[in-house]
């Protein structure tokens, strides 16, 4: 009678234990590497940089044409060049 109260446990526990190291196999395979970590870290900040840059290149430029001497145009477009860059880590991330 012992033995019959013992062996639902053992499979129950053998069934536990096979869920456990099927979910640990899937999570093995689905990780991501360091280098496509890093990459993907690499072109976010890709994304972001190179709206702010062109921002402040085209400000800097808009600013020499139009003889100003302040630094309006720079400012405004660095501004525009962050928004810009914001929206596309937002789109990258979201795909």
């Amino acid at each position: 009678m012992a033995d019959m109260d013992k062996r639902p446990d053992r499979w129950q526990l053998k069934e536990t234990l096979e869920r456990k190291v099927a979910r640990m196999e899937r999570a093995e395979r689905e990780r991501s590497s360091l280098l496509a970590q890093t990459g993907i870290l690499g072109m976010l900040g890709l994304v972001f940089v190179i709206p702010v840059v062109a921002g402040a290149l085209l400000g800097r430029w808009m600013d020499t044409l139009f003889g100003k001497a302040s630094s309006g145009w720079t400012l405004g477009m660095i501004l525009l060049g962050v928004v810009v860059g914001a929206v596309n880590m937002f789109l990258y991330l979201r795909r």
